[in-house]
């Protein structure tokens, strides 16, 4: 990739346009899909199309640890799921895994439908909302309540609600950069180390509470179940809780805040998944078992996750492995970006950069390049989880609320775990009743 700086490589260029430079790099890779850049000193190969990003998640999966990017966060989340390595990472793996089957997101399901209905009741017709906002605030009151059903976790939500925003705000730049950088008094790790540190005291000091008080023979939320694991400490029961937090929280409200958006301008689209919602669920509340039958939500979904997805993760190569023909040697860094594959015009078509819906409909193939949460041992835990809590909230809310945006305001892209967007100013308005389920 050309233009790499002195020292800093193509940090700048990655951190002053993140969006371009991801997209620009398939412009400038081998006949593989492969592109090598430099963050600071260091050589990073960066996979551009679905087939190697498949060689390297799922072929060589077993040859690969997290890598950079995620041992930078261990400042976060320390040795969780997201970032534990080798042994450790089977091991927790196989303890949390139960914790997301289909019999707990049932019980969770419970908690995002309820949490919907209340962010559906607390608007009045014709109000201003930050659609961001808001989800961001439902994403994170359910998890949370996934987490701690009690009123243990009060103090929890409201530093999560303040300081969990910041940390991801930071993340890419602070994975970016060289990490000599990290130590300059500059804002952005004034305020990341900050909020870390918040973010850590709280969930030490509800896990404390949680022990003494018997938290985990009177409740079955997430902490309860973690709890209960024998072979977690206390360290490792945090370092789960900062995880599914940062996991879980903000990919869930960029999800539903790209779908208010997009679905406010395709009013087509829109009508298509409130009759949907209407037929499948009625008056009733959305529950668990309405998810898989809501197939035009789900469309709608899978293109907003598409379009605005993960935007940068990496892996470290532990021994030498191969890509397409391509013998990468051990400790190389290896980088990709769902974000940029996934707009693909050699595999999404012409209009990979608009909003579609209906191309799963006309090209289903399509799914096969499609890999949103990951693959391979390292593939999202909690995907079931986020879909079900994004359906239930969009049905909920678009049932009740039709949104009417800002006139002349687009909403801006910000470069995070995933690309969410800055502010979306909506107004809201009563939709006009339909008919119910049983009229169908």
């Amino acid at each position: 990739m050309p233009g790499a700086l002195p020292l800093l490589g193509h940090a700048p260029a990655l951190i002053r346009d993140p969006f371009g430079f991801l997209l620009s790099l398939r412009d400038h890779a081998d006949d593989r899909g492969l592109v090598r850049i430099q963050l600071g000193w260091m050589p990073v190969y960066v996979v551009t199309t679905h087939e190697r990003l498949h060689d390297l998640l799922v072929g060589q999966g077993r040859r690969v640890e997290k890598g950079r990017f995620f041992q930078r966060l261990k400042r976060l989340a320390g040795e969780g799921l997201s970032t534990a390595d080798g042994e450790l990472h089977r091991r927790n793996r196989r303890l949390i895994q139960p914790m997301f089957s289909k019999e707990r997101i049932a019980g969770y399901s419970e908690i995002m439908s309820r949490n919907a209905r209340i962010l559906a009741g607390s608007w009045r017709p014709g109000q201003r909302v930050d659609i961001y906002e808001e989800a961001a605030g439902y994403s994170i009151d359910s998890i949370a309540m996934s987490l701690f059903s009690s009123d243990i976790g009060t103090p929890a939500v409201e530093t999560i609600r303040t300081e969990l925003p910041v940390l991801l705000d930071m993340l890419l730049k602070r994975a970016a950069s060289p990490k000599f950088l990290d130590r300059l008094p500059v804002r952005y790790n004034r305020l990341f180390d900050r909020a870390s540190h918040q973010l850590s005291s709280v969930i030490d000091q509800v896990i404390g509470t949680a022990r003494a008080g018997g938290h985990a023979d009177e409740h079955d939320d997430l902490l309860a179940q973690l709890l209960r694991e024998k072979d977690l400490e206390d360290t490792q029961v945090r370092d789960e809780v900062a995880t599914l937090l940062f996991a879980g929280a903000e990919t869930t409200a960029s999800t539903l805040a790209w779908a208010w958006h997009y679905l406010a301008h395709h009013p087509e689209v829109d009508q298509q998944v409130v009759d949907e919602v209407r037929q499948v669920a009625g008056d009733r509340p959305v529950t668990i078992a309405d998810v898989p039958q809501l197939t035009t939500l789900r469309r709608v979904l899978d293109e907003v996750i598409r379009l605005h997805g993960v935007t940068f993760l990496m892996r470290r190569t532990i021994e030498p492995i191969t890509l397409g023909d391509t013998t990468l040697p051990a400790g190389a860094e290896v980088a990709f970006s769902m974000y940029a594959i996934h707009r693909d015009p050699a595999v999404f078509g012409s209009d990979a950069h608009a909003f579609n819906p209906d191309r799963w409909l006309d090209h289903p193939d399509i799914k096969r390049s499609f890999m949103p949460f990951g693959g391979g041992n390292r593939k999202c835990i909690g995907d079931q989880f986020a879909l079900a809590e994004a359906t239930i909230a969009v049905a909920e809310v678009l049932r009740s609320w039709r949104m009417e945006p800002l006139p002349g305001h687009t909403p801006q892209q910000v470069i995070s775990a995933v690309a969410r967007p800055d502010r979306v100013p909506m107004t809201v308005q009563p939709r006009e009743p339909g008919p119910t389920a049983g009229s169908h």
